[in-house]
C-alpha cells in the first residue's frame, strides 16, 4: 500500500511477511512503550521477536508503521484475524456466542511520547479498519485493554486513559468479554492481568452483539 505522510512522519501499511525487515525496531519500540503505565511490562527481546514473527506469519495481518524522514520507527500498530492469534484471545468470543472467524483483532498501538498528540492514534485505527474491510468476512473489530484500579499507587499523576478516545471511534467496552494474560512487570515477577475487550461493528457487515 502507498505510504501516507502526516506531520513529519510517514505512515506505511504492511501486510504479513512484509514487516520482517522491521521486526527488531518494532520489538524495541514495544518494550519501550509498554514499560510505562498502564502495562508496566518488563520486556524480553527474544519473546518480542517471536510474538511479532507469529503476527507476520498470518497472511491477513497488518502492520502500520510511523517512520521519521530518517527511517526510524517511532510508532507501530498491528492487527490480524482473531483466529490467527492464540486460543486465549478467541475463547471469550466463542463463549459469548460470537464466531471468532468474524472478528478482526487489533493487537496494539505504540508511539513514542514525542510524537503523541498529532493524530497518529486516528491514523492507526483508520488504517487497520480499512484493512479489515478490504479483507472482507469480518463483522467486528476488537482490541483488549488491561484493567487497573483507579487507586493504584503506580498510576502517574494526571494520567488520562484512552476510554474517551476509543468511544469516540465507535468502540464499546464489553464487560462480558474478558481474558487473563500473564506478563512480568517492571521490578516484579510474572503477574496475571485482567483485560477487557472493546468492539466495534464494521460498516456493511452483520453485527453480532456480545
Amino acid at each position: 500500500m502507498p505510504a501516507m505522510t502526516t506531520t513529519a512522519l510517514t505512515i506505511e501499511v504492511l501486510r504479513g511477511a512484509q514487516v520482517l525487515p522491521h521486526l527488531e525496531a518494532v520489538a524495541a519500540l514495544r518494550m519501550t512503550v509498554f514499560a510505562q503505565w498502564p502495562y508496566l511490562y518488563q520486556g524480553d527481546a527474544g519473546y518480542e521477536r517471536d510474538y511479532l514473527a507469529a503476527y507476520a506469519a498470518s497472511p491477513g495481518s497488518v502492520f502500520v508503521l510511523a517512520r521519521t524522514p530518517a527511517g526510524e520507527v517511532v510508532g507501530a500498530s498491528t492487527g490480524l484475524p482473531l483466529v490467527d492469534d492464540g486460543p486465549g484471545f478467541a475463547a471469550p468470543f466463542a463463549a459469548a456466542g460470537i464466531d471468532p472467524v468474524s472478528v478482526f483483532y487489533f493487537g496494539e498501538s505504540v508511539l513514542l511520547p514525542a510524537w503523541r498528540g498529532q493524530g497518529l492514534g486516528h491514523a492507526f485505527f483508520d488504517a487497520r479498519e480499512r484493512h479489515a474491510q478490504a479483507l472482507g468476512g469480518f463483522a467486528l473489530t476488537a482490541f483488549a485493554a488491561v484493567e487497573r484500579a483507579d487507586d493504584d499507587p503506580r498510576r502517574p499523576p494526571g494520567h488520562r486513559d484512552h476510554a474517551v478516545f476509543w468511544a469516540g471511534r465507535g468502540y464499546t467496552r464489553q464487560p462480558g468479554l474478558v481474558m487473563q494474560l500473564a506478563w512480568q512487570e517492571v521490578g516484579h515477577a510474572s503477574v496475571d492481568h485482567r483485560l477487557t475487550f472493546w468492539t466495534r461493528p464494521l460498516p456493511g457487515a452483520g453485527h453480532p452483539e456480545p
